[in-house]
């Protein structure tokens, strides 16, 4: 697995990120967290982070999961023309729900097991591969799974972490006190975790794993 999770944008260290992906660096990114999003405001956020992904050599293009709702083969095949994925912060029930309709939940899981990827992202991005998404509805409002689906939040993760992240942890971020909350659901569910301050990433590649400040 090659995995760089980070806190908030592409951290203190985004070159990590870029060094870990082979091939030409053509990158997947997904910005289902962000459907609820004015659709103005979601299209200026898509040109940064195709610009912030460009200034460390990456080339990045949106594959939005809502074309390939019920198309899972589709987009498996479109996947394999990439050598990374990248997913940004927003609402992780939003994007998990994406993820569960057009299949891309398990393309995901294989690609990273099998290593045919690798798989960077931040907040939203990263806490969706825990194994559980339960306490999450402290930061990320689930009314819009209804609001947009009209169905439930999935509460299940992805499941290729061991444990919770609780990002943006003591930071100057708008979220922070709320993470001090689910850090105590965490405590007082007995829910393995782990905090990363803003900056902060956690780097996985094969059976390494380090935090980098």
């Amino acid at each position: 697995m090659r995995l760089y999770l980070s806190s908030f944008h592409l951290g203190n260290h985004p070159a990590k990120f870029a060094e870990m992906i082979q091939g030409d660096k053509n990158t997947a990114i997904i910005l289902n967290a962000r459907d609820y999003f004015p659709a103005e405001d979601r299209e200026a956020g898509r040109l940064q982070q195709i610009e912030n992904l460009n200034r460390i050599g990456i080339k990045g293009s949106e594959i939005d999961l809502r074309k390939y709702f019920g198309r899972q083969e589709e987009l498996k095949t479109v996947m394999n023309d990439f050598d990374a994925v990248w997913i940004p912060g927003g609402n992780v029930f939003l994007l998990r729900h994406a993820m569960k309709m057009s299949g891309f939940d398990e393309i995901l899981v294989q690609l990273i097991r099998e290593d045919k990827i690798a798989y960077g992202g931040y907040s939203a991005g990263i806490v969706v591969l825990s194994e559980t998404l339960e306490g999450l509805d402290i930061v990320d409002d689930i009314k819009y799974v209804k609001k947009m689906y009209n169905e439930q939040p999935i509460w299940n993760g992805l499941g290729i972490l061991p444990y919770s992240i609780a990002p943006h942890y003591k930071s100057n971020h708008p979220e922070t006190d709320l993470i001090d909350e689910l850090v105590m659901y965490y405590i007082d569910n007995n829910i393995k975790y782990i905090t990363l301050k803003d900056g902060q990433a956690i780097v996985i590649n094969g059976d390494k794993e380090e935090l980098v400040e």
